[in-house]
């Protein structure tokens, strides 16, 4: 058998764990807390590939082997690693506290409701989507992507970092601060996990499912869900298909450019994605924090006109949805085809704007496709019965970032 033993982040570590073992396996922290058996072997975690292949050779002698990791081995630890190569069944694994219960100890909150995304190792931008997108986050850091990389991402945002560093060891600090007083300090490599709150929204609703919680139940909300001005607003036939075009998840930034209501805006956040809504006129604005507050999610809303509002919205997003109209519009439309990682979809009501937008979605190197949305809706007539009222046509295109080799082209 592997004995996997979590430590560092609950109870003292037992300086006895290691007994019988033939080879000991950890960080070197860990190590030192512990007493080796006469004549074991000790492997300090480094690149996980040659550790793994001595485990392997001990394992195929029938030794024991113990390993030490940090809090609970199997929330982003090394239990996955044990697992897949030397199957679950070979594995004695005894979870200590995670960091991430020790951290929301620590700040006296519940955590059910939290989400939860590792940075180490991998793309920040995720994490930093998220904590963007939810009110409670815990973000499991790494080189690159600590607490100042996390504040400098999120300064403007209407957060509080929480820095929990060297959690169970007698140097712990947990402190509270703003992403800007985050990014301008050096944390060191003691932080164990950040986590990232809207103070307003830290405590929810009680949850029937832990993390993200209940998805919505439908989308494409009708208008009348919606404050908006005299109809001024993406229907929801449109909306249906922009959406589906534009893809929203958690993790993903999502700009909604000539917001109007910020339907577009609201209903991407509801499922799951950061979004950002640029809006010109001062009521709009209004609007659509209204609206995003009645929907119960949080959409950053940015005053000013495009393509010039663009340059000051920071990371790239994935995904743009572009409303409305005028002889901007392809510039906007260029503008946001340049920055896009994924896709760019784009909503008109008059004919003559296509040609000018396709061109700037080909001529930023998306591949192009679009439809004319024409649709009736069921509408009662006196005496009970019913007529079909038809609605605006409006065309949609959509624009998507191809492999590196392709080129663009409108289909």
């Amino acid at each position: 058998m592997i004995t996997v033993v979590g430590t560092g982040t609950g109870a003292p570590v037992d300086a006895q764990v290691a007994e019988g073992a033939a080879l000991v396996v950890g960080g070197r922290r860990h190590l030192d807390a512990v007493k080796l058996p006469e004549g074991a072997e000790r492997v300090v975690l480094g690149p996980l590939a040659p550790a793994l292949d001595t485990v392997a050779s001990y394992v195929a002698e029938e030794r024991p082997v113990v390993v030490l990791a940090s809090g609970d081995p199997g929330f982003f630890g090394i239990v996955r690693a044990l697992a897949e190569r030397f199957g679950a069944d070979r594995l004695d694994v005894r979870p200590g506290v995670s960091s991430v219960a020790a951290a929301f100890a620590r700040a006296g909150l519940p955590w059910d409701d939290a989400v939860v995304v590792s940075a180490h190792g991998r793309d920040a931008r995720t994490a930093v989507n998220m904590c963007r997108a939810h009110p409670k986050v815990a973000v499991l850091t790494g080189p690159g992507a600590g607490a100042a990389e996390l504040g400098a991402a999120l300064r403007g945002e209407r957060r509080v970092l929480v820095v929990a560093s060297a959690l169970g060891a007698a140097g712990e600090s947990v402190e509270r601060v703003t992403p800007e007083e985050a990014a301008g300090r050096d944390w060191g490599p003691a932080v164990s996990v950040v986590l990232c709150l809207d103070e307003e929204r830290t405590l929810g609703p009680v949850r029937t499912v832990a993390g993200l919680g209940e998805r919505p139940a439908g989308w494409a909300l009708p208008e009348a869900e919606f404050a908006h001005r005299d109809s001024m607003i993406t229907k929801f036939e449109v909306r249906a298909l922009a959406l589906a075009r534009l893809g929203p998840r958690p993790g993903d930034l999502v700009w909604d450019v000539g917001a109007g209501s910020g339907s577009v805006a609201v209903e991407c956040a509801r499922l799951g994605a950061a979004a950002v809504a640029v809006e010109r006129d001062a009521d709009g604005v209004e609007r659509v924090r209204a609206n995003a507050a009645a929907h119960g999610v949080g959409v950053r809303v940015v005053r000013g006109e495009a393509p010039g509002a663009l340059d000051g919205l920071g990371d790239d997003p994935d995904a743009v949805f572009v409303g409305g109209g005028g002889r901007e519009l392809p510039a906007v439309v260029g503008a946001c085809a340049r920055r896009a990682r994924r896709t760019v979809v784009v909503a008109m009501a008059a004919l003559d704007r296509v040609p000018a937008a396709r061109a700037a979605l080909t001529g930023a190197g998306l591949v192009c496709d679009g439809v004319l949305l024409q649709s009736s809706r069921l509408a009662p007539l006196p005496g009970d019965v019913t007529r079909l009222a038809a609605t605006n046509p409006v065309f949609l295109l959509w624009g998507v970032r191809p492999p590196a080799h392709s080129e663009g082209v409108c289909e």
